[in-house]
């Protein structure tokens, strides 16, 4: 296993969320900060635009518009000009606030959900994954998910890859013609491992934030994990290749904790280390 020693990007962040590479700049959830933001190749940080219930996930619809989670009212908003708007209502589908999303290639949505109150310390509860169609119809396409988090797609548009933070796995599914998920299996069990966000690379590993082990690793298609970025003392939640060729990971931490991130006390981080294989696939 390789171990790589990350850089400073960016700072001035409440708690970084859903990081993705478009147009050649770094986007972001600010999420306790209640924003979506824009970083440039030199850490700039530009805002987006302001989300009052909290943003999680981002993608984009293939005509450009920006799709946004709004966590507390359990809606996926659309960016048009400089209003939000609803483009799906999913308090009736899904458990607890929503969290992180991918969209694919046709403008469907995948959206997870905690389950439950985290930050009020509730019971645990399995959650379910939401679909998301163009027309903002919604239909829950997986259950029985231990807190469905960071998704990806693989270049093909075939396999879809969610990270279960209590489960301490990845979990991949077949995407079928209509959306729909199917023939689920372990991509990699990851033990004691919290994953949050992910990323996919080129050969079909995947970047895996370790949201309470302080690290993120890459991890191949049955367990093995071939590289290690430490970030002793921050919390690793999100991740994402970008840059030229698409082989900067950054990566998302924070210093603070559940306790903290309840009262909205936290301080957020953009790092940043170069790989050697790059991103592919979706986000």
């Amino acid at each position: 296993m390789k171990t790589l020693t990350p850089q400073p990007f960016a700072q001035g962040l409440v708690f970084g969320e859903g990081p993705r590479w478009h147009d050649g700049e770094l986007w972001l959830s600010d999420m306790h900060a209640q924003r979506v933001v824009k970083i440039d190749r030199d850490g700039q940080i530009a805002p987006v635009i302001e989300v009052p219930a909290r943003p999680s996930g981002l993608g984009w619809l293939p005509d450009g518009h920006l799709l946004v989670v709004s966590m507390e009212d359990r809606r996926i908003l659309r960016l048009e000009g400089d209003r939000l708007l609803t483009h799906a209502d999913l308090s009736e589908l899904v458990g607890a606030d929503p969290n992180d999303m991918v969209v694919d290639a046709e403008g469907r949505a995948y959206v997870g959900n905690f389950g439950f109150d985290l930050l009020a310390g509730a019971e645990r509860r399995t959650a379910e994954l939401v679909l998301v169609t163009p027309d903002g119809k919604a239909r829950v396409v997986a259950d029985e998910l231990e807190f469905p988090n960071g998704t990806v797609i693989t270049p093909d548009g075939r396999g879809l890859v969610v990270a279960e933070t209590f489960g301490g796995r990845l979990t991949r599914f077949e995407v079928e013609l209509d959306g729909s998920l199917a023939q689920r299996r372990v991509f990699a069990d990851l033990g004691e491992r919290t994953p949050d966000g992910i990323c996919l690379d080129a050969e079909g590993a995947i970047w895996v934030s370790c949201a309470f082990q302080d690290e993120f690793v890459r991890v191949r298609d049955g367990g093995e994990i071939t590289h290690r970025v430490p970030v002793d003392g921050r919390r690793a939640i999100a991740c994402m290749l970008g840059g030229s060729e698409r082989r900067t990971l950054f990566l998302l931490t924070a210093e603070t904790s559940i306790e903290d991130l309840a009262q909205g006390k936290s301080v957020g981080f953009v790092e940043t280390v170069s790989v050697e294989t790059p991103g592919a696939g979706l986000p």
